[in-house]
């Protein structure tokens, strides 16, 4: 990492950028004349927005961190020669004929930053700038209850995710302790915040397990919720495949791999449990199993069989789920800038096993398998 690329990442992760302004085309082919980097907030969301400007145009687009930090690279080593940097606390002009040994030129500040919000401040179940024990502990925020800016993807999917939680807490008992687990917990961002909000906002009497196989996650979590005084959220090592257990309100999973998805469900359904909120990862099981003389052509292209055995892996699911009365609705979980596995299976129970929509399901389900030839692991049902 040479001097220009240490100074970007130093400038990308404060909060003091203003702006940038790359200029001085290096080829005079290059489309645009200069380029703008400043920071800007949608949806309590920390972006880069990126301005063209063309000899009669500018164009605009909005991208991550990440990826403003590979453009930024782009410009300055391939297309300019000059980027001028305003922060709060100083100018920075870096002159970069040669990006390999640029000279770079601190001077005292010129511009003051401008409010960051490009359109109306999403209200979140968890707000930014306000004090949140779990959110801390987890560096997701600051001492000060402040969003680390990194970080809020992992924000926004939290709140997401409550706002998931929320629409099904009418279904809940309210006559008793809530119990709920968690497959595949991992580092337990989840499972923290809904004991924080079904404990501490909604102030019900809550039982949560977190299960993964990774020892030293267990450990930490526990300490965390001990720390926390999150008294009945525990933390065990297991796979879902063996837990045994009974009388559970409502199973969660999130990217369990595979078909560690289809045994979380298997269990759910065998303890009758009322709601299950299910994110699948890795749907590999039916890739090697699907053979289909009409598909033939389709299925020829791996990445076309890949995405095709995935939605065909979460619609048999859904109508297993539905065949033993579950109302099943397949939802977005995060945007698809964020991660490619966004389908959530949310599943109430409401109906039973044997009436006419069920028995439909079933059918559907029989018929899809017999179509594409394939035996998934959630026929245990």
């Amino acid at each position: 990492m040479n001097e220009i690329q240490k100074l970007y990442s130093m400038v990308f992760q404060s909060e003091n950028l203003i702006k940038m302004i790359f200029s001085g085309k290096r080829l005079k082919s290059l489309p645009y004349n200069k380029v703008t980097v400043r920071p800007v907030i949608i949806q309590n969301e920390v972006l880069f927005q990126i301005e063209y400007t063309y000899d009669k145009k500018v164009n605009q687009t909005n991208v991550t961190f990440p990826d403003a930090i590979v453009l930024a690279n782009k410009f300055i080593f391939e297309e300019f020669k000059q980027v001028n940097i305003f922060n709060e606390d100083n100018d920075i002009q870096i002159l970069a004929s040669n990006p390999e040994n640029p000279k770079i030129i601190t001077k005292a500040p010129t511009m003051k930053k401008q409010n960051l919000e490009h359109n109306r401040i999403k209200k979140y179940i968890i707000p930014d700038n306000q004090h949140c024990d779990f959110l801390i502990r987890l560096g997701v925020m600051d001492a000060n209850g402040k969003v680390i800016q990194k970080h809020y993807n992992k924000f926004r999917q939290i709140n997401r995710y409550l706002e998931i939680v929320e629409d099904v807490f009418p279904y809940l008992p309210t006559d008793r302790t809530i119990k709920i687990i968690d497959f595949g917990c991992g580092k337990a961002y989840l499972t923290f915040a809904i004991y924080h909000y079904l404990k501490i906002i909604k102030n019900r009497d809550i039982e949560i397990i977190g299960l993964d196989l990774k020892e030293d996650v267990i450990n930490f979590c526990n300490k965390v919720a001990l720390d926390l005084k999150y008294d009945n959220l525990h933390f065990v090592l297991g796979d879902i495949a063996n837990y045994t257990n009974s009388n559970v309100d409502m199973v969660v999973t999130l990217h369990a791999c595979d078909t560690a998805t289809d045994y979380a469900l298997i269990n759910a359904v065998a303890w009758n449990t009322k709601i299950i909120l299910s994110v699948p990862c890795c749907q590999h099981e039916l890739f090697s199993q699907i053979s289909n003389e009409i598909h033939a052509p389709i299925l020829k292209h791996g990445i076309l069989k890949d995405r095709l055995t995935e939605y065909l892996t979460d619609g048999l699911r859904s109508l297993k789920l539905e065949s033993k009365g579950y109302e099943v609705s397949l939802i977005e979980f995060t945007s698809l800038e964020h991660t490619s596995k966004n389908i959530m299976i949310k599943a109430v129970k409401f109906g039973l096993p044997n009436s006419y929509k069920s028995k439909k399901a079933l059918q559907e389900y029989e018929n899809l398998c017999d179509f594409y030839h394939v035996t998934p692991t959630i026929d245990k049902l």
